[in-house]
């Protein structure tokens, strides 16, 4: 099937196009499913000397002393032993950490180690954490640290003998030297210090999460409907979906599960509710109430906190003030004519509020806050699109945003922001908040409840169940001969070593980029450690550590052997995204081909230069490079033509703080045909394991008019449509006879007694599971009727769209730059060598 005009890019001139069969060239579907099989049935043993699965792949990781692949990633898994062996490969040398990923049901928790009293063991020199790969010697009374090579005395309360092989006697009773990743429950000289240069100032003693939720009740809000479907997320997670009937309350308490605890709120945690306009209003819900006292602070520059007790309450203590305020808040500002909403004015109450505790802001706000403090103005100027001026709607436009987030930082306060505009709203300036306490941003324009209601209460249960820390302060270290050189994500780094954040939750993650500061030893692996010290949701204050040891190589054919292609994309786009700041968006797309070209010339050059010239060689590990490189260049945060300043921010922010298998799913979405779904997908195999579909290329190309395709990316999964569709398949899916009876507001499927419809959402559950339980509202696109098809299209990104080349055409543009570099780079040779010899003569 052709693709629509609508959505046609850029093409390559007629002389300079090259036909290729798309079938022969290589792609990310056949590459994944080969992976997969590895993995159907074997375990990844992190110690296997192999490089790690695809992010991609549904594996079980077995620690046995490195950190499993989803909390640490290398570029390369065979490391250069020297900087000029590490510039001839051109491949970035770096680390993709995210401390909190979460791990699947079958594999073993991060254990947790109590060391309280004395404070884990650490080395003299470096400052390291005692490790698996520490070495034991002088008869167990001695450690020789694996990063820094220092020799630590083993304090008396930690000693054990050694046996006949040099290992301690409880060993097996030591997870933190068995394993890769631990946490060690820590005592007071970690403590968070409110004021750390005043002299005889206490330590901050570690107490469960705290939740402020603050609500914009303005005009905008309460006409979108927005304060309604809020009111539903938190009744949700405080308490639990309600119970409708009798016999669904018997069964819960069956389950021995109480009533008063089915929400998602940690032990001990305390919550807060406000409400702003033009106004901050406050709740007391202290215990014992008949219903929540509301008091109104109208000066936005001076803003307090009215209440000295009842702002922050336990939930279970407080549950029927709460309930009675969520019952009425939807009413209580129904007939508001306000139409402005300050976000500074209550962003400072909840400092205020948390400036000694610690905890998580969540803020809901719907348009752009134009009085108090961190007032912005509408800036938004399409003409400054495509210009060298673009990237000044990319940076905050007010000092405050920042000057906020930094204070939340210093406090242990991590912001997630969910924004809900239907007009310019300046994601630039507002997304600092979330961007450098480790919170999140979402974004949803031009809300509707029918439509984005589900996800949104996805949103609100997810920030507040996922693993979460707060009070965060994280620092890598390499053993000698290598340096972390710079950090990229979401954060805040006040020195060369350390970053901090307010929160940081399971979502996030950080690139490391690792440089060498002398030779080497090939005989040695070289090693890494993350410590992120934490507060946990809990209330323990606790450090987690990982660890990672990897081969080095004189080899450059090793380098690439082992390189990790997921792992290299995540890195790059953390990096890219990091330099719109300082250049254009053309010049940040070019850098991306320039990389992809070097890449590749220095493997043909010191790997395949035997090869002929006419012909593109690809490593193995690196052959999806070009299409992953040009996914990310038409990505809605780089590709080129008009995009809205506030939705290519948001996507910045999306792939700056996403961990790698998100980011792969971002770039390259999956997509499968549902009209030829066989019967035995979707439901379980004789092992338990789902069955899945086929996935096919993201391509027009791959398409046929009377079927119905799935894709998604993470973020939304999108359902097209065909004009030549059969009617039996709407009837399965939507209990419609004809395409035109669709609602196409619609964003979930809904529950319908045929195999069709439970094979679709059994899928679409996995594949929540899969993406760390984030909810994917199902829009629909039929085929030249709705505009869902054009971002449908765009998500094709095999195909010539987004401003771009498609796959063949950019493969084709990259050999001809491989070409024109191998032939200059000989002409330099050959004027060299004439040069020469004419000096000689």
């Amino acid at each position: 099937m052709q693709q629509p005009p609508h959505s046609q890019g850029t093409s390559l001139p007629p002389k300079s196009r090259v036909k290729i069969d798309p079938d022969h060239i290589p792609s990310p579907v056949t590459v994944q499913e080969v992976d997969q099989q590895l993995y159907r049935t074997e375990s990844y043993m992190t110690c296997s000397r192999s490089a790690a699965p695809l992010a991609t792949t549904d594996f079980v990781a077995i620690d046995q002393g490195n950190s499993s692949p989803r909390f640490v990633r290398m570029t390369t898994y065979n490391l250069p032993h020297t900087d000029d062996l590490a510039l001839a490969s051109q491949l970035p040398l770096g680390l993709v950490i995210q401390p909190f990923a979460p791990l699947k049901p079958e594999e073993q928790p991060v254990p947790v180690v109590d060391f309280s009293a004395t404070g884990p063991p650490r080395c003299q020199r470096c400052r390291g954490y005692i490790n698996a790969w520490c070495l034991f010697v002088d008869g167990g009374q001695k450690f020789i640290c694996n990063l820094c090579g220092g020799s630590t005395d083993v304090a008396s309360e930690y000693f054990s003998h050694l046996d006949m092989s040099q290992r301690r006697m409880d060993l097996d009773q030591r997870p933190e030297l068995r394993l890769g990743s631990v946490d060690f429950i820590v005592g007071k000289e970690y403590w968070v210090q409110d004021n750390p240069t005043l002299p005889g100032s206490a330590p901050r003693e570690p107490q469960p999460l705290n939740f402020i939720f603050a609500i914009d009740v303005s005009w905008a809000s309460i006409r979108a409907g927005l304060v309604k479907e809020v009111v539903k997320g938190l009744r949700d997670v405080l308490y639990g979906t309600p119970v409708e009937g009798e016999g669904e309350k018997k069964e819960d308490e069956a389950n021995g599960e109480p009533e008063e605890r089915r929400g998602g709120l940690p032990l001990g945690a305390k919550v807060a509710i406000m409400t702003f306009d033009r106004n901050v209003q406050f709740f007391n819900l202290k215990p014992g109430l008949d219903q929540a006292q509301m008091l109104v602070v109208p000066d936005l520059m001076d803003m307090f906190l009215p209440l000295s007790e009842g702002f922050l309450v336990d939930p279970i203590e407080s549950r029927s003030v709460i309930e009675g305020l969520l019952d009425s808040l939807p009413n209580l500002a129904g007939d508001t004519q306000v139409v402005e909403a300050a976000l500074g004015g209550p962003m400072k109450a909840a400092t205020t509020a948390l400036k000694h505790l610690g905890g998580q802001v969540n803020i809901f706000q719907t348009s752009l806050p134009t009085i108090g403090p961190g007032k912005l103005t509408h800036r938004e100027d399409t003409k400054l699109y495509g210009t060298d001026r673009e990237k000044t709607l990319f940076v905050p436009q007010d000092t405050f945003y920042r000057t906020t987030a930094e204070e939340c930082v210093e406090c242990g306060i991590g912001v997630n922001l969910f924004l809900f505009p239907s007009q310019y709203i300046d994601v630039a300036s507002l997304g600092v908040l979330p961007g450098l306490t480790g919170g999140e941003l979402f974004f949803h324009p031009r809300f509707e409840p029918v439509r984005d209601g589900a996800k949104l209460r996805a949103e609100i249960k997810r920030v507040v169940e996922r693993e979460t820390g707060y009070s965060v302060t994280m620092r890598i270290r390499c053993s000698n001969g290598l340096r972390v050189a710079d950090h990229f994500g979401n954060f805040f780094q006040r020195n060369v070593t350390d970053l901090e954040f307010g929160t940081l939750d399971a979502d996030k993650a950080v690139a490391a980029k690792i440089k060498h500061e002398g030779k080497l030893d090939e005989k040695v692996d070289a090693h890494f450690q993350c410590a992120v010290l934490y507060t946990s949701a809990s209330g323990q204050r606790r450090v987690r550590v990982h660890n990672l040891a990897v081969p080095v190589t004189s080899l450059l054919a090793n380098v690439f052997r082992f390189a990790d292609m997921d792992t290299t994309i995540a890195y790059i786009t953390k990096e890219s995204i990091t330099q719109t700041a300082s250049k254009t968006l053309r010049q940040v797309r070019d850098q991306l081909t320039d990389s992809c070209v070097k890449a590749l010339l220095a493997y043909r050059k010191h790997c395949a230069s035997s090869t002929s010239p006419a012909q593109l060689i690809l490593p193995e590990s690196f052959k999806l490079f070009p299409l992953y490189a040009l996914a990310l260049m038409k990505s809605k945060a780089l590709k080129g033509g008009p995009v809205a300043s506030d939705v290519r921010t948001w996507h910045m922010r999306l792939l700056k703080a996403a961990g790698v298998a998100a980011t792969v799913g971002l770039l390259y979405p999956r997509m499968f045909p549902i009209h030829t779904l066989p019967d035995d997908v979707g439901f379980a195999d004789e092992t338990g394991r789902l069955v899945l579909p086929s996935l096919i290329r993201a391509s027009y190309l791959r398409m046929e008019p009377h079927g119905a395709y799935l894709i998604e990316n993470g973020e939304i999964a999108i359902l097209w449509i065909g004009s030549s569709i059969s009617p039996k398949i709407l009837q399965d899916l939507y209990a419609v006879e004809n395409a035109d009876e669709l609602d196409i507001r619609m964003g979930t499927l809904p529950v319908l007694p045929t195999r069709l419809s439970t094979q679709l959402r059994n899928i679409l559950t996995y594949f929540e599971r899969q993406r760390g339980g984030r909810s994917l509202p199902v829009l629909i696109a039929r085929q030249n009727v709705d505009g869902t098809e054009i971002e449908f299209s765009n998500m094709l990104v095999e195909d010539q769209n987004n401003e771009g080349l498609s796959y063949p055409d950019f493969l084709c543009n990259v050999h001809a730059m491989i070409q024109s570099r191998q032939e200059g780079e000989k002409s330099s040779e050959s004027t060299g060598s004439a040069i020469y010899s004419q000096f000689l003569s």
